[in-house]
């Protein structure tokens, strides 16, 4: 699976992700400091599941307009544990049996709920 980690993503998760076999470009490594949009603009031209740990991110395309990534996973685990966090993140790309394409899905400890993306 083709992901882009926002820069909030652990690099713990971002490590697992990548001895799973997932393509993920980590925007700590890519291009630190980049804004919202610029994120956005990065997961839609590169085809890329954008994760992350900010819930502004679903404002901006669901209250603002702002063209959705191909699909968006919003980790919501305050604070984010980096195990319990790779166990979402590995039960998510890989069992849950739901494509991640074209949907907001708010992760959480008790599971994932999927929305359609505009």
């Amino acid at each position: 699976m083709r992901l882009l980690a926002d820069e909030n993503v652990p690099v713990s998760a971002v490590r697992a992700l990548r001895t799973d076999g997932h393509d993920v470009v980590w925007m700590t490594e890519a291009n630190p400091g980049s804004n919202d949009l610029a994120v956005l603009d990065r997961a839609r031209l590169e085809a890329r599941i954008l994760l992350t740990l900010d819930r502004d991110f679903g404002e901006l395309i669901f209250l603002r307009g702002a063209l959705a990534p191909p699909g968006l996973v919003f980790v919501r685990m305050a604070p984010p544990d980096a195990m319990r966090l790779v166990t979402a993140l590995r039960w998510l790309v890989s069992e849950a049996g739901v494509p991640l394409e074209g949907r907001f899905v708010v992760l959480d400890v008790n599971g994932a709920r999927f929305r359609p993306l505009p």
